[in-house]
């Protein structure tokens, strides 16, 4: 084992005991708190303490978030730590989307349907279209989402092709998307490793794109694509790729 395999391996075992001590307290608190805006208050402050016990608070660069609020969110994904990313950064109320088999991961899915989240199995056309429904629902009347549109990540830099569900659900609720770009997520725990690594986090708020007088889900995700790749230091693996519905 070399030193940097080492101190990989020490630091991602302590990583790892911080989040259970964080995470295990956390979880009773959202057991016993009524109210889910309360419960996403307390995993915000749980998610800020995780990164900053091991050294690594993320920092927001770009305009703030709440300008734009309401709105939809949609940023790149490149490690399972992007959603408690995302909830140390951004405002507590955000709804965010995820996949379905994280559910039923033990804790994982537990915290995930405490703080509303919304699953979809994205294999299933009718579950993808109910969930498409039920977010622009949510988005007409006035709530902020969260999504990962390009729906998987693996140890591979680029930004792969984007599913349409997020852009639709900002098109037709005639909300602005707001490009954010995750900075490091990938080199402290890519897909395939099991201990995480030193190393900053960083988030970047983009400018938001705005639906136009005749929104085009279409044209939004080309545009926001565009603005995400201004900034994301990855190539685009999808320049001729047509998206999927939802």
């Amino acid at each position: 084992m070399t030193s940097r395999d080492l101190l990989r391996a020490c630091y991602g075992s302590y990583a790892w005991l911080a989040l259970a001590a964080i995470a295990l307290p956390v979880c009773v608190l959202l057991a016993v708190t009524p109210g889910v805006q309360r419960r996403r208050g307390i995993a915000r402050h749980g998610s800020r303490l995780f990164f900053a016990a091991i050294g690594s608070p993320v920092r927001i660069e770009g305009s703030a978030i709440e300008h734009h609020y309401p709105c939809v969110v949609i940023a790149n994904h490149a490690s399972y730590l992007d959603g408690i990313i995302l909830t140390a950064a951004l405002p507590a109320g955000f709804t965010y989307l995820i996949k379905q088999q994280m559910a039923g991961v033990p804790i994982v899915g537990f915290i995930l349907r405490r703080l509303g989240s919304a699953f979809v199995d994205r294999a299933d056309v009718k579950d993808r279209h109910r969930i498409a429904r039920t977010l622009v629902g949510q988005a007409r009347r006035g709530e902020a989402l969260g999504f990962f549109p390009e729906g998987m990540f693996d140890a591979s830099p680029g930004l792969k092709p984007f599913q349409l569900g997020a852009f639709s659900a900002a098109a037709r609720a005639r909300l602005p998307v707001v490009p954010v770009v995750i900075y490091g997520a990938r080199h402290k725990l890519p897909a395939g490793r099991l201990f995480a690594a030193p190393g900053p986090l960083r988030i970047r708020i983009c400018d938001p794109v705005h639906a136009t007088d005749e929104p085009s889900a279409r044209a939004l995700m080309q545009l926001a694509r565009r603005a995400m790749l201004l900034h994301l230091d990855e190539p685009d693996l999808a320049p001729a790729e047509e998206p999927q519905d939802a």
